[in-house]
This record gives structure tokens, sequence and C-alpha cells, in this order.
């Protein structure tokens, strides 16, 4: 991956000689090249890129929030890296060291006073000339057997989150035994994130897994792996990875096209965002690569480290609150958006706590909600225009239509002035930087009409200035319903800003629940959604969509967990899954046959625990009926080695093509 400083110079890759003299591509390369492009375009682009645009509705024009992160680039540009212990980088004192292809021919030398024959560790961050490599290297394993340990310790001060692989390029030989940590608390702890051995068991005790063998509940499990431990020659293998891309693949298939699914899992399960998680990481090198041999005590001087290069793609965790990260002070600093402070975008700002502070989600797809920090009275998720409405001396039974309104673009999150009526003159709130915050349910100060009075509150916009005049209008005619915005703090939890009351019921009831909820104060979530038992009841993420599998589920329904009612056969929360003894095919079948209870007799295969295969002579749904019987109850088949007959096989399968297409 491109380091973020990297600039393509097309004079430097290609002189103008060859320029003049290279024909244009044929169409054939062109068109390759295009679906090159189009086949890599969902790596591409970026997603959740965007924490918010300016928008016009209904309400009024306004900021909305989406959850965003920045992009992925090299962390390596960033890192400050500690080698220990202390004296095991080589050449103080200069010392010779020698190769496993000439393990006799020491010619080499490690000299730390010399800038041509030295190896700190800044040079396994460097960039490389072509066709020389640049590395650390530790000292030589001259004091055999005490053991030649190292530990590499990467640390960003910072948050942040891995994207793809690690991958760490050791030159002559990469280490029999190594593992891999992380800490998330800048070093205070430790973790194993994954074992390297040529042999798991007798390193770590522990059975060799690989990780693109993992399944989609031990997709956070740390292994042990025995793939980049062997010996295969130092010309050949060289890269020891922590497969973050396997990881990935388990959810999002093995080209990482389906990031919807990934995305979604990162956020359902427990521990799997964490687990890719880390603000530091740490090698520890336990025993140098033998060269396929044992230890061959009389030539120590071969057996070393050297590391070449570690590439870490990551980007910062700003916890979905920022797209952009920079570099101040000596250190990574998200740019924090959604009204959220610190360097990781962890807590709210001063004036907008008017709810606990929360991280983004990815959730519900595509744009996923920002949770952002919001001051009294302003709509989660969204910075309001101020408006100042000015409505003139009415009667009790109606409200002149003339509305006086300003408005201005905000920088920075406001409320609106309201300019109430009143029998002698107006009486204007207005809130200043001081005033308390107004908390969810307080109703609004009543309006002195004998004398003017001056309170501050905090008021959300609730209608665009072409229905202010239908907004703040009493009919006459129809005084059952009113609407009173104005005169009351909708209790809401920040799922509308409209309530009405219903005079002959005598209640107050919320107008237009949005984000899923309904209900007489939308504490409730709609049918097809249900309650996010981790979110709080004000939260825009509270009601999750049912997701029930169409084909498995008798309906779009779940309850309170979430669990969907599911058809016979179908298991699972979504029931997206099948019974143990049931087949997937467009719905789930019981099975036919199989390897424990339903088996095939006289010889007969299971083909997919859909039907049997049965061999020549023998026929029935488990092979357990001869083909034909003769007089004496022998078996008649006229061609005994010609296998099932033709006609069965060609029925069969017809039989449950059509059903599939039926969909049974």
């Amino acid at each position: 991956m491109l380091s973020p400083s990297f600039t393509p110079n097309p004079d430097a890759a290609f002189p103008g000689p060859l320029q003049a003299q290279s024909p244009p591509p044929p169409p054939a390369v062109m068109l390759l090249l295009a679906s090159l492009l189009l086949h890599c375009l969902p790596l591409a682009v970026a997603d959740y890129d965007i924490c918010k645009s300016w928008v016009t509705t209904d309400e009024g024009p306004s900021w909305e929030f989406y959850a965003c992160q920045p992009k992925a680039t090299s962390m390596k540009d960033y890192v400050t890296v500690k080698v220990e212990p202390t004296g095991i980088t080589c050449g103080d004192p200069p010392e010779r060291f020698c190769t496993h292809e000439n393990p006799y021919l020491c010619s080499d030398e490690c000299d730390a006073s010399n800038p041509d024959l030295a190896h700190p560790p800044r040079l396994m961050f460097d960039k490389e000339d072509e066709g020389l490599a640049t590395y650390w290297q530790s000292v030589t394993w001259s004091r055999y057997p005490s053991p030649l340990e190292a530990n590499i310790t990467l640390s960003w001060n910072k948050s942040i989150e891995l994207t793809d692989d690690i991958v760490v390029t050791f030159e002559y030989g990469r280490p029999t035994i190594m593992m891999l940590e992380k800490s998330l608390d800048n070093g205070r702890t430790w973790h194993p994130y994954q074992y390297y051995a040529e042999d798991c068991m007798e390193a770590f005790n522990m059975p060799p897994r690989r990780v693109r063998d993992l399944s989609s509940t031990s997709a956070n499990r740390v292994v042990c792996t025995e793939e980049y431990s062997r010996w295969a020659g130092s010309k050949k293998e060289k890269h020891v990875r922590f497969e973050v891309r396997d990881r990935f693949a388990i959810f999002a298939g093995p080209d990482l096209r389906n990031l919807d699914n990934l995305y979604t899992r990162l956020e359902s399960a427990k521990g799997l965002k964490e687990f890719f998680t880390a603000t530091d990481l740490r090698m520890k090198l336990l025993r140098p690569a033998l060269g396929g041999t044992y230890v061959q005590r009389e030539n120590l001087y071969k057996y070393f480290y050297a590391i070449s290069n570690i590439e870490v793609t990551g980007r910062c965790k700003c916890n979905l609150h920022a797209n952009l990260c920079s570099y101040k002070e000596g250190g990574l600093q998200c740019e924090c958006e959604h009204n959220t402070t610190g360097q990781d975008c962890g807590k709210c700002k001063k004036n907008f706590r008017t709810r606990s502070w929360r991280a983004g989600s990815y959730l519900p797809l595509p744009n996923g909600s920002p949770n952002a920090c919001a001051a009294a009275g302003s709509a989660f998720g969204r910075i309001s225009r101020p408006q100042k409405v000015t409505v003139p001396k009415a009667t009790a039974t109606s409200m002149a239509p003339e509305v006086a309104i300003t408005t201005s673009t905000p920088t920075t999150p406001t409320t609106q002035a309201l300019t109430l009526p009143s029998t002698q003159q107006s009486t204007e709130w207005t809130r200043s930087s001081t005033a308390a915050p107004l908390q969810m349910g307080t109703p609004m100060p009543k309006v002195n009409t004998k004398t003017e009075a001056t309170t501050t509150v905090a008021a959300p916009i609730v209608a665009a200035p072409a229905k202010i005049s239908k907004l703040f209008q009493l009919k006459p005619k129809s005084p059952q319903v009113v609407p009173i915005e104005v005169f009351k703090d909708c209790e809401c939890y920040g799922h509308s800003n409209r309530c009405s009351y219903i005079d002959f019921l005598n209640v107050v009831t919320c107008v237009s629940c949005k984000h899923n909820t309904r209900g007489q104060h939308c504490q409730h979530c709609r049918l097809g959604y249900y309650r996010n038992g981790s979110a709080e009841l004000d939260d825009e993420n509270v009601c999750i969509e049912c997701n029930c599998n169409q084909i498995g589920s008798i309906n779009d329904r779940c309850n309170e967990t979430g669990h969907c009612e599911c058809r016979e056969g179908a298991a699972g929360p979504k029931c997206d899954d099948c019974l143990p003894s049931h087949y997937w095919r467009q719905g789930c079948f019981p099975n036919v046959c199989d390897d424990e209870s339903l088996l095939c007799q006289n010889g007969g295969t299971c083909y997919q625990n859909q039907r049997c295969l049965c061999p020549s002579g023998y026929q029935g749904v488990l092979c357990d009926q001869p083909l034909c019987q003769g007089e004496e109850g022998q078996a008649c088949d006229p061609a005994p080695h010609a296998g099932p007959h033709l006609a069965v096989l060609l029925g069969s399968g017809l039989l449950l093509w059509l059903a599939g297409c039926l969909g049974y």
C-alpha cells in the first residue's frame, strides 16, 4: 500500500524517449485494465468516509451526521520502535557473522560505529534502494545454549485498527519460534495475538491451526501456526504474516466483496472489533532460523535475527467520529466530528453532554449511526439552523397567521429564539452560553401574559419556514387535536420533536416517531424491529431490524431478543440455518439419508443428504429394495454392471430440480 506522502511521478516512471516510442495500448488491453479496475473497485472505494453533509428537509436545512472513519494507510510511518534487551542489536562490539548459504565463509561484519556496516532498528522501516535490502540485525548466538531472545515493540501512543495483514520480512531465515503480542493500554498489559513455531506442540503445547480454516464463531481465536516457521531457504521464503485479510474473509468472502456482512459482524460479534484494535504490537523472537538442521555448536555465527521491513496497514481508531487523523506534536490525533473530542474522540464536548458518550456504529447500513453528542433540545445526530419565530398577539381560540422568521447558517450547534404572544408586549426567549441544559420531559416555561418575562430555554426546530404558520395556528372548528410543540417539550426520547394533545382522551402523544420507533412516547419498536438491549431509550439505534430470513422464517417479526419464528426444520436466530437433520435447498428439508441414522443400504452412497446413489441391482429411498425379483427370489437385474438405471437418476434429478424451482 502506498504511504500518504507518495506521489506518482509519470516522468520518473517513464522517461521521455520511452514515452515517445511507446504506442497507445490496444483496445483489448484497455478493456482488460477496465475490467481489473472494476474488479478491484469494492476494495479501493473507502467506506464510511463522510462524517456529515448539509441537507434540506421538511424540517429545514441542517447538518446530517453519519458514522465515519479515517482511510487506511501505512502505520509504520508514525511508529516508535524499541528493541530489547539492551545490547541485542549487533555492532557493539563489532562482530562477524555467517550465512546459511555459506556457513563457513564468515566474511560479513556488523559494526555500529561504521554507517556502512551498522544495522540499527530504524532500518526495519526505511525505504530501501532497488536491489539493496537494509535491515536491523541482532547479535549472533555465540552464547549458546543460553537463549537468543529479542523483543521488538511497535508503539503509536494511540489506538489503531488493523485493516490488512501485518507482514514482517526476515533476511537470512525466519525464526523457528516467535510470538506476536498486542496491548490496548499503551504497553501496560499484553495479550497473545498469534504463535509461530515449526512444531507448535513442542514450542507452545498447542495444536497447529491455519487462520483460513477458522469459522465465523472463532474468527478472533488466538492460534499457533507452522506455516511461517519451517525452513524453506532464505532466498525463497522471507515473510511472516499475521493474517487480517483471512479473518475478514470469513465474513466478507475470499475477495472481501461482501463488506456489508463484515461491518455487521464487527458490530454484532462480541470482541471482534476489539480483536483488530491495538495501541502497541510486540514481537517476541524466541529462536532464530536453524537452516533446517539442529544447532551446530561449532559454527554459532550463522544464527541471528535480521528484519528488513515491517508493514502494518491500518487506521486511527476514532470511534467512528472522525474521517481524518493528523500527526500533531509527535503523536496521532483524530480530527473529531459529531461534537466529540479527545485523542480517540472518546468523549463529548463540554456543552454537548445531555446524554452519555457512545461510539458510532456501522449499523444500520450503509451510513451507520453517528451517535452524535447533542446539546439540550437539539435533534440527536443533527445540528439545526437557528430560527427566530415571532408570533403576534392572539386570542384564546386563534392565532394570527403572520410569522416573522430569520435564519443564519451555523458554524456551531445553536438553538432558536422564540417570541411568544403577550397582551402588552412580546416576550423573547433566548439561550445564553451559561444556561443549564433543558432536560427531556421538562415543560417549557409558561408565558406571563401580563408582565414581561425572560427565560432561557433550548428548543428544536419543529418545521420548515413555509409551514410555521400552519404549525402555530389553532383551528377553531377542530380543537380536539392541537399541536403544542411551543407550549411543552415533547417527551419522545429524541425520536420526534412533534406532539399533539388529544382533547377527548386528555393525553399528549408523539407524532411521526423516527428511528423505527412507535408508541405514545416513541418508546416501542415498530413491527419487524426489536429493542437493542445495549442502547439507551433515547439512542437513534435503539431499534434493530429483525432481518428474518424470508424463506426460513414464518414472518418478518422477532421477539425481544431478536430471534425470529422459524419454519419447520429451520434454525438460528434469523432462521437462516437448518437443523442438523435437515439440508438447505431454498428452504430446510429433512435429510433423505445421512451418515448416522439414515444409512444407505447395500453399499449405496448418500449424496448431499438428498438421495442415495444405489449400486447395481438395488433401488428404493435407502437402496433397501432389490431392483426386481425372480421366481426364486433371485435378483434379476438385466444389466448388473450398468449402475443405477438412467431413468431413475434422471427422474429423481428432474423432481429435485422442479422442487427447487417451485421453492419446495
